[in-house]
């Protein structure tokens, strides 16, 4: 069920505004943790394009700008903003970029002081206050539910801003400094529409290394993890309750995304897939409906969640990559993250996947502040036997970063745990340890990309080379080949960069 038109008309500019950087090439959309990259992926933002696509529904002019997929100068997004002159501009923001977006919100209300702003993501969820200290926002809207959030907005702006703020709506009070409501938004996810792609421009967004179908397009049957309890995930911040759309719902978009727009692989980007019946019913209408010969399904999956039936029954219906968190070979570390995981579900869950014939991309992450060398070593030595044996593709290792608003960042704030200032937030971006750590911070850099290594390993390319059967394969092999040599780049400039910033220091 659509929700009713409004009476007011409003001008709405939504996306992503420039964001230049000497570091890179920023990934901020449908991003848990922020890097930058010189070859870079580009992920659609589900989410945020609902809520682009529910404003329109409701009645007003949308305009979507995501200025980094575009490549839009900050004159140029000044220019737009000049001849579409909205009534309101929404953009999420993340913890790295927090200070470049509040000085742009600055430079925005000098040169606009019409245009109302409004901010949203997992840093001003946790911190709503400190956003309107630091710059001149209007709102700041909480929550993942940025379509619910933003209607609530909308219905609030059409009311005159009379009242209390709604769920999820930070506002700047003319009187009494901030008004805020804490109650976080959640709409049933049946009753949204689907993001609407021309408006939202979705072929900006089909550079992404470990999808293999193209074109492709990311959708999101939950929000966010059924589980939802590790204490490092960002996404628990904005989605502290597990939300999920009906089997029937997602193949409904499904089908409508192979049928308008041919898409030949769907990459399911909610935290974790949702199991059990729900799996089954949407394993059975990919069958069904024959999408499972027209397009390839991909998602999130958790350790220990699904057997080798399961994985069979995924791999019949279309399934072809499954993402992983590892994260560590420790089971004490699984446990102090909250992530509900055993080691030894490792190794039987990947090899099972791979059995069934379908792909394994694994993440894990170094410098937890309790671990030693030997345990990351621990992980990278897990890491390297699955993908040397062929039981893995696909690996993804990232330096812990906890946000504000995290357990894991609680933590370390409590326990004079940072490395610099925990307001360093533009330190908070991969490139660098943030935790204090029994490794010293180069030796955890240097894991991190000893870790990309095992990509160059003639053990591993010569799983890779086995499973080719097709000249896309070899294409598919290329792309992630620019891409490891893309991570390995970045991980080379940014110590660079920072052994520059700390000899400046000296």
């Amino acid at each position: 069920m659509i929700p009713f038109p409004m009476s007011a008309t409003f001008k709405i500019l939504i996306g992503y505004p420039p964001t230049p950087s000497q570091k890179g090439i920023a990934l901020l959309s449908q991003n848990r943790q922020f890097q930058w990259f010189s070859n870079p992926t580009r992920i659609y933002p589900v989410i945020l394009a609902g809520a682009a696509t529910l404003a329109r529904y409701l009645g007003h002019e949308v305009r979507w700008l995501d200025a980094i997929a575009e490549g839009v100068s900050p004159a140029r997004f000044f220019r737009e903003l000049e001849s579409f002159a909205p009534d309101l501009f929404v953009f999420e923001t993340k913890t790295p970029v927090i200070r470049q977006h509040w000085a742009l919100v600055d430079e925005i209300k000098e040169r606009f002081p019409a245009v109302r702003v409004a901010m949203l993501g997992d840093h001003v969820t946790a911190l709503p206050e400190e956003t309107f200290r630091a710059c001149k926002a209007d709102y700041v809207l909480r929550g993942g539910h940025y379509d619910a959030a933003l209607e609530n907005l909308l219905r609030f702006l059409e009311a005159g801003e009379a009242g209390v703020p709604p769920d999820g709506v930070w506002k700047r009070g003319s009187v009494c400094g901030v008004l805020g409501n804490d109650v976080l938004p959640r709409k049933p996810l049946d009753e949204l529409p689907w993001p609407d792609r021309e408006l939202t421009k979705w072929k900006l967004y089909q550079k992404e290394y470990n999808l293999a179908g193209k074109p492709f397009q990311y959708i999101m049957s939950g929000r966010d993890c059924w589980h939802g309890k590790c204490t490092f995930c960002a996404w628990t911040t904005l989605f502290p309750h597990f939300s999920v759309r009906s089997p029937e719902n997602v193949l409904d978009e499904v089908q409508m995304l192979v049928d308008c727009y041919g898409i030949k692989e769907i990459f399911d980007d909610s935290g974790t897939l949702s199991v059990g019946p729900w799996l089954e019913r949407l394993c059975d209408g990919l069958v069904s409906r024959g999408l499972a010969k027209k397009t390839f399904y991909s998602c999130n999956m958790r350790f220990g969640a699904l057997g080798p039936d399961q994985f069979k029954m995924m791999k019949q219906a279309g399934f072809r990559l499954l993402k992983f968190g590892l994260e560590s070979a420790n089971q004490a570390t699984l446990d102090r993250i909250c992530k509900k995981t055993r080691v030894e579900d490792i190794e039987r869950d990947c090899r099972a996947a791979k059995a069934a014939g379908l792909s394994v991309h694994l993440t894990m992450i170094v410098g937890y502040p309790w671990e030693t060398e030997e345990d990351a070593l621990r992980t990278l030595a897990l890491a390297e036997r699955l993908m040397k044996h062929g039981w893995a593709d696909l690996l993804q290792a990232t330096t812990v970063v906890p946000y504000p608003g995290t357990p894991l960042y609680a933590q370390a704030l409590a326990n004079d745990g940072f490395l610099f200032p925990p307001t360093d937030y533009e330190r908070f971006d991969m490139s660098e340890p943030v935790l204090k750590s029994p490794i010293p911070p180069e030796r955890i850099r240097e894991i991190c990309a000893k870790i990309y290594d095992i990509f160059l390993s003639p053990a591993y390319v010569f799983q890779r080379l086995k499973a080719v059967r097709r000249p896309k394969d070899l294409a598919f092999l290329a792309r992630g080949a620019g891409a490891v040599f893309g991570h390995l780049r970045d991980f080379g400039k940014a110590r660079k960069r920072i052994a520059a910033e700390e000899g400046e220091a000296k």
